[in-house]
C-alpha cells in the first residue's frame, strides 16, 4: 500500500456529526450505526448545511471521543451547528495513504481496512498515535475515485525487549 508522510505544521479542526461506540468489536452493528447517521445527516440536510461552509470535501471520520470510539462525516474547521462536534488534531506527521476505486459510497472503509489491515504493518517505522484519522474520497474522472487517509503519527524506537534473562 502505497503512503507518504506529510508534516502539519498547525493543529486544525474538522466539524462533524457522528456516532459512539459502546463496544468498538461490534462490527456489524457499528457499521449500521454509522450508516444509520450518515443517511439520517444526509436526509435531514444537515450534512449539506456543514458543507456549505467549508470548502465542500467531505472527510469519513473516526476519532476517539470522550474515552470512546467514534465515526462521523465532516469537514476541515470550526462551525457551529447544532448536534455537530468540533474535533481537535494535532500539528505533527501525518501517515498519508492512498488508494483509487470505481466505487465512490466504498472506497473510504476499504482505505480503512487497508490502512488498519495492512498499511500501518508496512510502515513499521511509524506508530499511530491517534486521537483519529480522516479519508476524503474523490472523482477523478467518470466511476473512477481517489481516496486518502490522514493518520497521526510518531517515529517508532526500535528497543529491545529486555526480560529477566537478559540481565543474568
Amino acid at each position: 500500500m502505497e503512503y507518504s508522510i506529510k508534516h502539519v505544521a498547525k493543529n486544525y479542526k474538522m466539524t462533524a456529526f457522528g456516532v459512539s461506540f459502546d463496544d468498538f468489536n461490534d462490527w456489524q452493528g457499528n457499521a449500521a450505526r454509522t450508516s444509520a447517521k450518515k443517511a439520517e445527516i444526509i436526509a435531514n440536510g444537515s450534512l449539506s448545511a456543514l458543507t456549505a461552509l467549508s470548502d465542500g470535501q467531505i472527510y469519513q471520520i473516526n476519532y476517539v471521543l470522550d474515552g470512546k470510539a467514534w465515526r462521523g462525516f465532516g469537514v476541515m474547521g470550526e462551525f457551529n451547528l447544532d448536534g455537530a462536534v468540533v474535533l481537535d488534531f494535532l500539528a505533527g506527521d501525518y501517515l498519508i495513504f492512498s488508494a483509487n476505486g470505481t466505487n465512490e459510497m466504498t472506497l473510504a472503509d476499504e482505505i480503512t481496512s487497508m490502512v488498519f489491515g495492512q498499511g500501518l504493518k508496512e510502515a513499521s517505522d511509524y506508530k499511530y498515535i491517534g486521537p483519529g484519522n480522516a479519508t476524503f474520497v474523490k472523482s477523478v474522472e467518470k466511476n473512477k475515485f481517489y481516496g486518502e487517509m490522514r493518520s497521526g503519527l510518531k517515529k517508532s524506537k526500535n528497543i529491545p525487549v529486555i526480560n529477566d534473562k537478559n540481565l543474568v
